[in-house]
């Protein structure tokens, strides 16, 4: 009888947990948060990593983090720009439902209900933490954070336009130059990312935390201390197959998905192939001087014996050209260079693991919220990637998607592990399809080979998917 009396009283418990308001569920699911999260990001970043096959970069640390988790060889930004890629993530929902499309504009202004991925960890109890760049500069999402959050550079819903970040002739060249760093760095804002991370982890590590640490490196300039250029040998240094001075889409492709002016290096200037393999040593210095950062960061966390019960996720924010088609940035391109990204989530106690299934950025925010025991809040795009942690072979039916606005016009792509589909203004402007089991750097474009007609349907037919 007494085992019946108890079986009740914890069913009625448990029931009156679940008919709870929300606040007091809310304060009852911070009571007991599971794992804490440290949140990586580095911007311009491909996938240029010892760790993603490139025998040349020198990245030991975040090499060693992928020899702890499941690396994913075939993730996607949603959008090959800062502002629009990030805030896609935090908020899980893909740039066409944002608003988001460009540098200036904020998220809040037209979505004031959108809940951010830090936002939510902080309304469960964790104390959310920001050093460097997380959401766009000058545009974050101020009160989501415990400490570090930014005042917003500007009123309204966008920035003013004297002070629009990328394109600009008068601030982009001042990109295009190579700095050497003094020391080991210590007077770039990355290190100072570095050391106001391991100053959160000394400070909160008795609580449960949600700490972001956005590196700002290779983004140009491109920098680094002299030691890291020193390993690199630029006359070794191999340049792409399609490499080209200036930008311009080879012939069978569209004329609109290559720019003619570069944003960010070589802008108004051809690359010579010397300028060129200069240009790709600083970039891989710069992404060199980065991960000795992060390598800072892990360390610390690991003299704090914090490792075995926080989540590591290491991501960029987009792709990156480096003379692909002659183009020396990321902004429009919906080319595999341009929308691939790195991406390594390890677990605690977890082990090296490749998945070549095709994930998202998007897909972050409902994985963690699930590995952390947190509801998904509602209006979440992405699909939680805790199946592939658990097996990177699982079954997995979901295409990445990618998109762009440039000249007034949409570009929208659809990834599967083998297919790439890419149309501008609904195949009115242009279209490419490219087979990657083939064409891995896509050299040659299918959409219109007949003999491929069937595929190219296929992915069309994907593509309409996309909200």
């Amino acid at each position: 009888m007494r085992y019946v009396l108890l079986t009740c009283l914890l069913g009625f418990l448990l029931c009156g947990f679940v008919s709870l308001p929300q606040a007091a569920r809310s304060a009852a699911a911070t009571e007991t948060p599971r794992y804490n999260v440290l949140f990586i990001a580095s911007d311009d970043l491909r996938p240029e990593l010892g760790c993603y096959g490139n025998p040349m970069i020198k990245t030991p640390n975040i090499d060693k983090l992928a020899l702890r988790g499941v690396r994913f060889e075939r993730a996607y930004a949603q959008y090959p720009l800062c502002n629009p890629s990030r805030t896609s993530l935090l908020t899980g929902r893909y740039p066409t439902q944002t608003g988001v499309m460009d540098n200036e504009t904020w998220f809040r202004a037209e979505h004031p209900d959108f809940v951010s991925l830090p936002q939510h960890f902080k309304a469960y109890g964790y104390a959310a933490l920001r050093s460097g760049k997380i959401f766009h500069g000058g545009i974050d999402d101020t009160d989501a954070w415990t400490e570090g959050g930014e005042a917003r550079g500007f009123a309204g819903a966008r920035r003013p336009a004297a002070t629009a970040n990328p394109g600009a002739p008068s601030r982009a060249s001042q990109s295009d130059r190579i700095v050497v760093l003094e020391g080991d760095g210590e007077s770039n804002g990355d290190y100072r990312t570095a050391t106001r991370a391991i100053q959160y982890l000394e400070q909160y590590k008795g609580q449960p935390f949600f700490l972001a640490v956005g590196f700002a490196k290779p983004h140009s300039p491109p920098a680094a201390p002299k030691k890291f250029f020193d390993l690199y040998d630029p006359a070794k240094i191999p340049l792409p197959p399609d490499f080209a001075p200036r930008p311009a889409a080879p012939p069978g492709f569209p004329e609109i998905s290559i720019p003619r002016r570069n944003a960010d290096l070589f802008i108004g200037r051809d690359a010579s192939p010397e300028d060129a393999r200069e240009m790709i040593r600083a970039y891989y210095a710069s992404v060199s001087f980065m991960d000795a950062q992060v390598g800072r960061v892990l360390d610390a966390l690991d003299r704090l014996r914090l490792r075995e019960n926080t989540i590591i996720v290491f991501w960029g924010d987009h792709g990156y050209h480096l003379g692909e088609k002659g183009k020396w940035s990321k902004a429009y391109s919906l080319y595999e260079v341009g929308a691939r990204v790195p991406l390594i989530v390890a677990l605690p106690q977890a082990k090296a693991r490749t998945s070549g299934r095709t994930v998202q950025l998007l897909d972050l925010y409902p994985t963690l919220a699930e590995l952390c025991g947190l509801p998904r809040p509602s209006g979440l795009e992405g699909h939680s990637l805790v199946p592939l942690l658990r097996n990177p072979r699982a079954k997995w039916n979901h295409p990445a998607f990618t998109v762009t606005r440039f000249q007034n016009k949409l570009g929208k792509s659809v990834r599967t592990e083998r297919w790439h589909y890419v149309e501008w203004d609904g195949g009115q402007a242009g279209a490419m399809l490219f087979d990657h089991s083939r064409d891995p750097q896509e050299l040659k474009n299918l959409a219109g080979d007949p003999a491929f007609a069937k595929n190219l349907l296929e992915m069309k037919r994907l593509l309409k998917q996309f909200p």
